[in-house]
């Protein structure tokens, strides 16, 4: 890079609004400050990554997709190995994608094996953007320990510590599976800070907590305009995010919560996976899409019942609106906890989650005089950790370190 040009900023991630998402306004600023950034990306969210101005380097992936989620299975191994085996057959596409234009500094998700390889490789830093909780002094022992020991326990877990083991001796690095994935060199969050786990013994020095990075997503998702059927109504936005959404049963249980309630109106989001005709009648006081403009929607939403995403939940907080937590896989346990510690969520487990039972949380919740003030102290605290700014801050003085230790 000579000084009369732009930096190269290559970020990577996976087919996941999850992990997308988050980076998006991050790419965006970076673009806007006059970077040249290319986005590794499977083709579904190609057009998303170009509206930001980058360049999509389109690769193709072999992990379940949003409309196959039971592909991912029921037991630990079944939710790790899909992504050590999309790597493998991933690095040679990205490595091939980018020779003879390889980046002044590498950007990934956590879920992105090859791009930590390839960062190695180039010679360039790398940098993590989490859109999740990252490990925490301790990490290892308390999670990391019980996880590799339930692997151990079975022939398909061994094979997959095994293969993982190869493929990091084939690429050179000495690091264990749980040291390559969760301790990168620099990190920068994008959660807010109050849905980190341990927040008191995480090391400041390589994570740095930005908060929700959101911007206005009208051009991409649009906005929602309140019905005439919801005015004078408390609203309520029904989200199980965009995987685990072949749920028809808990989305009729959602619609019988509050049918024909004249007090409430609600906004049920059904995903890919479940057929409208199979919800029955739907009442007069709602309204039901594959897709709605989420953050938008919880702008203007009094309660949000959700699957407790890293997404969804950061979205709940800078939004200070109450949340009931029915969790679906993986993470999302743990940050229904994290909300129901702050006093801004209930946690219903799915096989509760009867009508009865999300109408009782909602209203309960709601009922509580604490929620409200709790959920309007978390959402300032949310609105001043930095965003999407602080984030190309960060960034910018990665590139300006690298600068100097290659300046003779």
């Amino acid at each position: 890079m000579t000084p009369a040009e732009p930096a190269h900023i290559a970020m990577f991630s996976i087919a996941a609004a999850g992990h997308v998402n988050p980076s998006i306004e991050v790419i965006r600023e970076l673009v806007a400050r006059g970077h040249r950034v290319s986005y590794a990306i499977p083709a579904g969210y190609a057009d998303l990554v170009a509206e930001t101005g980058a360049t999509p380097v389109v690769w193709t992936s072999t992990l379940p997709t949003e409309d196959d989620p039971d592909a991912w299975g029921t037991e630990l191994v079944d939710q790790l190995a899909p992504f050590l085996d999309d790597a493998i057959q991933a690095l040679p596409q990205l490595a091939a994608a980018f020779e003879g234009d390889e980046p002044d500094l590498v950007l990934h998700d956590i879920t992105s094996y090859p791009a930590i390889v390839l960062a190695r490789r180039w010679g360039v830093p790398a940098v993590s953007l989490s859109p999740n909780l990252v490990a925490w002094t301790g990490y290892e022992e308390e999670v990391g320990a019980p996880m590799t020991a339930a692997l151990r326990a079975s022939e398909r877990g061994r094979d997959h510590l095994a293969r993982f083991r190869t493929w990091l001796d084939e690429n050179g690095i000495e690091d264990d599976s749980d040291r390559f994935v969760g301790r990168p060199r620099r990190s920068i969050v994008l959660i807010p800070s109050a849905l980190q786990p341990h927040a008191d013994r995480v090391d400041l020095d390589v994570h740095t907590f930005v908060g929700a990075c959101q911007g206005d997503r009208s051009a991409t998702q649009g906005t929602w305009e309140r019905p005439p059927a919801a005015e004078g109504r408390k609203l309520l936005l029904v989200s199980l995010g965009s995987t685990f959404t072949r749920r028809p049963a808990f989305y009729r249980a959602c619609l019988d919560a509050f049918r024909d309630d004249p007090d409430w109106y609600v906004v049920l989001q059904i995903g890919r996976s479940t057929d409208r005709a199979d919800l029955g009648e739907i009442p007069a006081n709602a309204e039901v899409h594959r897709r709605v403009p989420q953050l938008d929607i919880l702008g203007k939403a009094d309660a949000f019942l959700t699957h407790a995403g890293a997404g969804g939940s950061q979205e709940g907080l800078a939004t200070g609106t109450p949340m009931v937590a029915v969790p679906q896989a993986v993470d999302q346990f743990g940050n229904a906890e994290m909300l129901v510690s702050l006093g801004v969520a209930r946690h219903v487990p799915m096989e509760e989650a009867d009508a009865d039972t999300l109408r009782t949380a909602v209203l309960e919740l709601l009922a509580d005089p604490a929620t409200a003030p709790r959920a309007a102290a978390l959402r300032e605290r949310t609105a001043t950790e930095g965003g999407a700014p602080l984030a190309a801050d960060l960034i910018e003085a990665e590139l300006s370190q690298a600068a100097l230790r290659v300046r003779p």
